[in-house]
C-alpha cells in the first residue's frame, strides 16, 4: 500500500481501512505507508479519530492482556530450536546458507508479529466485544423469559367481552391489565379476586379505584392452572366481609400462555 494506492480508494473502503488502522490489522510496509498517508491527508485522519472514539468505550473496558513470563520463554526457545534447524549443516554450502534467509526472515516476522501491540491490542478489543455482545444477547434473552407470562386469564364479562386479562410470570409476578374501560360509581372500588379451592373460598388479591394494572398479592397464596380470578364491584374500602359481595364485572380461569 502506498501513499497514492490510499488516495484512490472510494470512501466507503478508506473509512474501512481506517478502521482497520485503528483496531491494528495494519503491518509492516502497509502500516508505513498509511502512516504517511495519514499525516498529510486530514479526512483519513478524521475518519481513524471517527473509529477511536467509536471503540473508546468498548477499548476502556478491555483489560490489559500480560502474557506469563514462562509463555515467553518457551517461545524464545521454539524460536532459538527453529534458528537452530534452519541454520546450515556446513558454512561452506551457499545453498544451505541461502536457505537459511527465508527461515531466518520468517522467525524475525514471527516475532515481529507476537510482539506487535496492535495484535495485543485489537485481541483485546475483539474479545471485549465479544463478551459484550454475548452478554447483550444473554440479558435480552432474560428480559424476554421475564417479560413472557407462562399462564394468563381472560376474563370475559357476561356480554362475553374480554375485560381485563390477569397474566402469571416464572417469577412469581402476577398483573391485571384492563382490556376496555369499566365504570366505577363514586364510593366503589374494583376488588380483585382468586380461587384456587371452592372448599377455601375466594381470596382478595387486590383493590382499585379504577380500571388500571396492578400487581395482584399472591404472595403466600397458591398458584396454578384453572384458577379462578375474578372482578367484582365492591365499597371503596373493600368488601366487607371478607368475601365476594358485589356484582361480578368479569371473570375466568388461568391456562397455559402460547
Amino acid at each position: 500500500m502506498s501513499p497514492s494506492s490510499t488516495r484512490s480508494l472510494g470512501p466507503e473502503e478508506r473509512t474501512a481501512l481506517a478502521g482497520e488502522y485503528v483496531l491494528g490489522l495494519i503491518e509492516g510496509a502497509d502500516l508505513t505507508a498509511f502512516d504517511q498517508q495519514l499525516a498529510i491527508d486530514p479526512d483519513l485522519a478524521a475518519a481513524v479519530e471517527r473509529w477511536r472514539v467509536h471503540f473508546a468505550a468498548i477499548d476502556a473496558t478491555a483489560a490489559p492482556i500480560e502474557p506469563p513470563a514462562a509463555l515467553w520463554s518457551r517461545i524464545e526457545t521454539e524460536l532459538a530450536t527453529v534458528a537452530q534447524q534452519a541454520a546450515p549443516a556446513s558454512m561452506s554450502s551457499a545453498a544451505p546458507v541461502q536457505a537459511s534467509r527465508p527461515a531466518a526472515a520468517a522467525t524475525s516476522r514471527l516475532s515481529d508479529w507476537w510482539n506487535s501491540l496492535f495484535v495485543w491490542r485489537g485481541a483485546a478489543l475483539a474479545g471485549a466485544l465479544a463478551t459484550i455482545v454475548l452478554a447483550a444477547g444473554l440479558l435480552n434473552a432474560l428480559d424476554r423469559a421475564r417479560r413472557q407470562p407462562v399462564m394468563v386469564a381472560v376474563l370475559m364479562t357476561e356480554a362475553s367481552v374480554a375485560a381485563a386479562v390477569v397474566n402469571t410470570f416464572a417469577d412469581g409476578r402476577v398483573e391485571m391489565v384492563p382490556l376496555q374501560a369499566i365504570h366505577v360509581p363514586e364510593g366503589k372500588a374494583l376488588e380483585i379476586w382468586t380461587l384456587w379451592d371452592r372448599a377455601v373460598g375466594p381470596r382478595s388479591v387486590g383493590l382499585i379505584e379504577r380500571a388500571r394494572s396492578t400487581h395482584l398479592r399472591l404472595d403466600q397464596l397458591p398458584l396454578g392452572k384453572d384458577q379462578l380470578f375474578e372482578i367484582t364491584l365492591e365499597p371503596a374500602t373493600g368488601s366487607p366481609t371478607g368475601r365476594p359481595t358485589g356484582p361480578i364485572i368479569a371473570k375466568g380461569t388461568t391456562a397455559q400462555a402460547l
